[in-house]
């Protein structure tokens, strides 16, 4: 279940709690979503999941995780416990990594949406090829994607110059969750494929992640609520 039917998750990318949670008290749990990565989480731990679910906003745990099947099942049950409302594994760990995930949360009292990542928004073509995969990077998500899909998986985290065919190939119901959304007025900062919110959301994205052109704005509530308000014009 979700507490909030707003499409923006906001990134959480502090150092610390404290930063996270000053922002956090001047958000609406009904009006976004966060996402916790490895940072702050390797910071503050589950403590601070279980104080944001506490005033019901609904988490994304970015943690990627990436191991043997056995470990990132026992991860992902770790997760759920906790309450998180999405979590994420890398989908070049393999079907077999993602199919133990999948039934590791079938078995959880909680369960929360389960994605992959497919390549990261802030690798060029030639940050893919330095990797040694030769494919264009639209065939490298969409073998991907494709994979998560048939391990059993809720949707995945791609760019959103990509959700346009992912929605077409995989259909309207797989969640699409994609970084690097920057409002038209904005930096890129590292990221490389990018949208704008309203570009993002046509394309086909359910969920857009946003952080510093949120968490660094003058007024964060009102780049937040200009940002909701361009989404609910499309």
């Amino acid at each position: 279940m979700s507490n909030s039917s707003s499409r923006v998750i906001v990134s959480l990318d502090f150092p610390d709690g404290k930063q996270a949670l000053d922002l956090c008290q001047k958000l609406d749990p009904t009006n976004c979503k966060l996402k916790i990565g490895k940072e702050l989480f390797t910071r503050e731990g589950p403590a601070l999941v279980e104080k944001l679910i506490a005033s019901d906003f609904d988490i994304f745990l970015d943690l990627k995780y990436h191991d043997i099947p056995n470990t990132v099942a026992s991860a992902c049950r770790a997760a759920a416990d906790l309450g998180v409302w999405m979590l994420n594994v890398h989908a070049s760990g393999g079907r077999v990594m993602m199919e133990a995930a999948r039934e590791a949360l079938e078995k959880t009292s909680h369960q929360p949406l389960l994605i992959a990542v497919t390549v990261l928004t802030s690798m060029s073509q030639e940050d893919l090829s330095e990797t040694g995969i030769s494919k264009p990077v639209d065939e490298q998500v969409m073998l991907l994607a494709s994979l998560a899909k048939s391990s059993g998986l809720d949707g995945v985290v791609c760019s959103a110059k990509e959700a346009s065919s992912l929605k077409s190939e995989l259909g309207e119901e797989f969640c699409l969750v994609t970084p690097g959304i920057r409002p038209a007025d904005s930096s890129s900062d590292d990221q490389k494929r990018i949208m704008t919110p309203a570009e993002a959301i046509t394309a086909g994205s359910h969920y857009l992640v946003i952080g510093r052109p949120i968490t660094k704005a003058e007024d964060p509530v009102a780049a937040l609520d200009a940002i909701n308000a361009s989404i609910s014009q499309v």
